[in-house]
Parts: C-alpha cells; structure tokens; sequence
C-alpha cells in the first residue's frame, strides 16, 4: 500500500478528514492514477502513526481523504540512533542517508571533520541539507517509516561531540580498535530506549586527537573486524548490528 506523508495540521481527526497536498497530489493523479475509493496510509512523520485512508476527491491541488482508522505503526527501532557522519566526497552522502534512513535510524548530523575533503558553508551546505533532507523523506516513504528522520545542519566535531554529550551509548569505529570481544560485549549490553550516537569518519578516517577527544567524552572504540570499511559501509554496518540486537530482545 502506498504511504504519504503530511504536515500534523493536514491530519483533521474531528471530522475524519485528511489533506493530502504539494507534489504527491501529482503523483497520486497520474502517476499512481489512483481512484476515489482507493486506500492509502498517511503519517505526520512524528508521532509514529499510520493513518488508514480511503481516497473521497482527486482535485487539481489536494487530494481529499477519509480517516478510516489510526494505528501504531509499530516500525521503529526501540531506541533513537543518531549517526554522526564525516562528510565525504560526491555523493556518497545521499547514499549513506537513504540505506541509513531504510535500516532505522533516527538523527543524521553531517560533521565536518580535519581529514574531510568536501568543505561547505553558507549557501552551499543550506542547499545539500535541503536535498539530503528530501532524500530521507523519500526513503522514510519508500520503507514505510513512521517517522522522517532529521537531517542536521553541517556541524563542526566540537559541536557534534556537544550534541552527543547527553546519550546514552556513543559508539565510534575506529579502523585501530583491534578487541571484537569488547565490541561484541558493547552491542549485548544494549537495551531498548536507550540513545545511540555512532561516529563514522570520512574517506581518511579520523584525526588521531578526534578519536582522543571522542574517547574522553565517553566515546568507546570498537572494531568492524578484520576488514577496513569505507565510510559508506561503516555507519550501515553498525546499524544493521544495532537492528539485530535491538529488535531481537523481547
């Protein structure tokens, strides 16, 4: 079943109506080429809800909807992950928060840290937030999320190790931890509802006193194995782990 989402306003429990407006109007009209009658479900993208709709009106500019009923949608993670991640070169951000986006995460803060390549300020990294932004709703709608995860502004490493402060578990992988006991231990004393951050460095890894600073913020170093990563495989590989583990427990 196709999934929408719209603002919290758009959503009139009162009267049983929902709004659907802006490009899916489009999309649903004739791209889709769904009828009146037709179901769909709807989310706000913040309170982890589905909202069952049949459509009633396709109109030039919104698509009229009937509440049918509203459930828990039951498919985040049970804790908030919060991924951390040095800039790299192209694209390969848009990659990283689309498979990040599909595997749960919750947060995704883009940092600019000393050994990145890529540099954005002003205008430019406004820009790239915007189209990485849309890439995770468009990820968030593909995988049927409940929620469309947040990506941040550019911020620097001490901003990001500020923002991390507070969380419960920080995770940071670090290409020199060598201990996968330590590591496994790390991923079994997880629980459900705790705050995670992981930390993925860019292309070059990170700054020897990056991983100091991390380290003395409460950050633990753990090992991916054997195997040196790229920075596009290292933050999908800790949530795949982090999935496993969170959502196997009863």
């Amino acid at each position: 079943m196709h999934q929408f989402f719209v603002e919290p306003v758009q959503i009139h429990l009162n009267d049983r109506r929902v709004i659907i407006l802006g490009e899916d109007v489009n999309h649903i009209r004739n791209v889709l080429r769904m009828k009146p009658g037709e179901e769909l479900n709807v989310s706000n993208g913040k309170d982890g809800r589905e909202y069952r709709c049949a459509i009633l009106a396709l109109e030039d500019d919104q698509v009229l909807c009937e509440l049918r009923f509203v459930k828990e949608a039951q498919v985040e993670l049970p804790s908030r992950i919060h991924l951390f991640q040095g800039l790299p070169k192209g694209d390969k951000m848009e990659w990283i928060i689309q498979k990040c986006v599909e595997l749960g995460v919750y947060q995704i803060i883009p940092v600019a840290m000393k050994r990145c390549v890529v540099k954005l300020d002003g205008k430019k990294a406004q820009a790239k937030v915007a189209r990485w932004q849309g890439i995770a709703q468009a990820a968030a709608k593909q995988s049927k999320r409940g929620v469309v995860p947040e990506v941040t502004e550019v911020v620097d490493f001490t901003r990001a190790m500020e923002m991390a402060a507070d969380m419960d578990v920080r995770l940071l992988p670090y290409e020199l931890a060598e201990d996968m006991g330590q590591t496994r231990q790390a991923i079994e004393r997880l629980v459900p509802g705790q705050s995670i951050a992981i930390f993925i460095g860019p292309e070059g890894g990170f700054d020897e006193t990056e991983v100091a600073r991390a380290v003395e913020g409460g950050a633990l170093p753990v090992t991916l194995g054997r195997r040196i990563l790229r920075t596009e495989t290292a933050g999908m590989t800790v949530l795949a782990w982090l999935v496993y583990r969170l959502e196997g427990i009863n």
